[in-house]
């Protein structure tokens, strides 16, 4: 019997920006002594202190989870504008404890109506050049994030709307310490400084603030306060709907961005995916996101690898991540896409049968010369690979009120500082390039061939994990691109496979190949791992590695969280 209503219907088992290598330096050490921030009725989790100060002081008041989450999200706008804000997309895991109901929120960044489907070419058939395309208005998509968290608190909100923006708009106003992870993101796009709207992060002599300078954003502060005023619709129509359009359009590689693509945007309340792992059920986001299909699928193969079995950090359990990694990998790119477009077998996917059979292709002694998709029940006999651009940037946050509802929210930019293009203080995405670049392959149109309206594939995967009796167990997400899914599995792994605390989980030394390559993190004990790891038939290059978890292990009590030292955060609960 499932535990949750039957809406959200449980399947039991059966960047790339290279940052400074210094951010990579101490935050990197797994430290098996330190011990997670607890809590007994209450936390917030975020990429940002300020963020997750906010967001506890919500819940202080009475708010929900939803309304810490929003408030939080404001907030990072204005100190993380690199990785997410209103220009964005975004993916919601509401849980409502009363009600016993897990609801899925999708405002991905949609496509223009105006896109041509081949949007990586130009009218003579010749590529566009890869960073030319992904800063430039051609790919600036349909900002999904703020109708989102609307809906959400139209539902599930109690705090009412304009309280959720009053820090966000202080802290835009008057300023805000410049912190440490935004200082890298600026250092590695030295190019930002001659932008129009990026000038306030930069120095006379075009360099980057130095870290702690007091940056304000007067611009972002009053498109803020009209939000807080007026509502989401004000972000959607009228002046500031405008303004979004003439800037896309005036790029000199322009977009097709326009007034009735912004007036028509709606999020839409999805499934979420559920599977039985590790004596747990996991849920994640489903399709148009491929990363929650991706996260349960890789935890499933490997509890059938009997991965528990080896510890944390040896070289068999690297061996059999980076197995399951690679045949997710191969299955997320070739099948999933936009479900309201194009056929997506998520069941099959998840099928414990196929999943067995997919699991059966890892040998625990050698590595598999090649990967191959699996051919999974209800499959699209014609679909081909998927080939978007790399995204690295995305946050996330974790939240859990006093009454035991949470929040698993991930929203993105898509690539740090999106398409590079500042309007009224706000970022826009650049989220058509999560669309394939080649739409079509060997005469086959690709499951995520970009078309008007559709959502692109993200391998964001908010996820929450319940106990046998119905309990939320884990609360956890990431920001960082593709290795979004390899991350977000090795915590939950850690936690429900290992038992390890969630701090220890998230600071395990990263490793993953959903990212084109099989991975291991510079700077950290993975690297010792590559000799062996070579022995076996793996290919691993040494990578920096900056994908952020933000996490809460509600049970066993007191609740425990922690927020990745890759990034600024912190997690904080009373």
């Amino acid at each position: 019997m499932p535990f949750f209503r039957s809406s959200h219907p449980l399947r039991r088992r059966g960047a790339a920006v290279a940052l400074v290598l210094a951010l990579a330096g101490g935050a990197q050490a797994h430290l098996a002594q330190a011990q997670p921030v607890t809590a007994q009725r209450q936390m917030a989790a975020t990429a940002n202190p300020l963020a997750t100060e906010v967001a506890l002081r919500v819940l202080r008041e009475g708010g929900s989870a939803v309304d810490a989450a929003i408030a939080g999200q404001m907030v990072l706008a204005v100190v993380e504008p690199q990785a997410s804000g209103l220009g964005g997309g975004s993916l919601l895991l509401v849980w409502d404890a009363a009600r016993r109901d897990l609801a899925y929120y999708e405002g991905l960044a949609s496509a223009p109506a105006g896109l041509p489907q081949d949007y990586a070419h130009d009218a003579q058939g010749q590529p566009i050049p890869a960073e030319a395309l992904a800063r430039s208005g051609r790919v600036v998509g349909v900002p999904g994030t703020l109708r989102t968290l609307a809906l959400a608190h139209a539902r599930h909100g109690r705090l009412p709307w304009p309280r959720l923006f009053q820090e966000a708009i202080a802290l835009a106003r008057d300023g805000f310490a410049l912190p440490r992870y935004l200082h890298a993101v600026l250092r590695a796009q030295p190019g930002l400084a001659g932008k129009p709207g990026f000038g306030l992060y930069f120095g006379a002599d075009g360099q980057p603030l130095p870290v702690g300078s007091r940056v304000s954003n007067p611009a972002l502060a009053a498109t803020l306060a009209q939000v807080a005023t007026d509502g989401a619709e004000v972000f959607y129509r009228g002046p500031i709907a405008q303004h979004m359009v003439a800037a896309v359009a005036a790029h000199p590689l322009p977009g097709t961005l326009s007034l009735r693509d912004l007036a028509e945007y709606r999020p839409v309340q999805r499934r979420p995916v559920c599977l039985g792992v590790f004596r747990v059920t996991l849920c994640s986001a489903a399709p148009p996101a491929a990363g929650g299909i991706a996260v349960l699928q890789q935890l499933f193969l490997l509890e059938q690898a009997g991965i528990q079995a080896h510890p944390p950090g040896s070289l068999e359990a690297a061996h059999l991540f980076l197995e399951a990694s690679r045949l997710t990998e191969a299955d997320r790119r070739r099948f999933l896409g936009d479900p309201d477009q194009v056929p997506v077998p998520e069941a099959g996917l998840l099928e414990a049968s196929y999943l067995r059979r997919r699991a059966a292709l890892m040998d625990p002694a050698r590595a598999m010369p090649q990967v191959s998709p699996g051919q999974p029940t209800g499959r699209k006999a014609e679909a081909a690979p998927s080939d978007p651009l790399a995204l690295p940037a995305t946050t996330h946050l974790s939240i859990l009120d006093a009454d035991g509802n949470a929040v698993s929210f991930t929203t993105t930019l898509n690539l740090n500082f999106g398409a590079e293009i500042v309007v009224d203080g706000v970022v826009l995405n650049n989220g058509v390039t999560n669309f394939a670049t080649r739409p079509v392959v060997q005469g086959q149109v690709v499951a995520n061939a970009a078309a008007p309206g559709k959502r692109p594939i993200t391998t964001m995967a908010p996820s929450m994990a319940f106990a046998e009796d119905g309990r939320l167990r884990l609360i956890l997400g990431a920001g960082g691109g593709a290795r979004i899914i390899d991350s977000v599995a090795q915590t939950a792994l850690g936690v429900l496979g290992w038992g390890l605390d969630v701090r220890s989980a998230i600071e395990q030394p990263r490793m993953g190949a959903q990212n084109r390559a099989e991975e291991l993190e510079k700077g950290t004990a993975a690297e010792a791992l590559a000799p062996g790891l070579l022995a076996l038939g793996h290919a691993p290059k040494i990578a920096v590695m900056n994908a952020a978890v933000q996490a809460i292990a509600v049970q066993p009590a007191p609740m425990a969280g922690w927020a990745d030292p890759h990034r600024d955060g912190s997690a904080a609960g009373d």
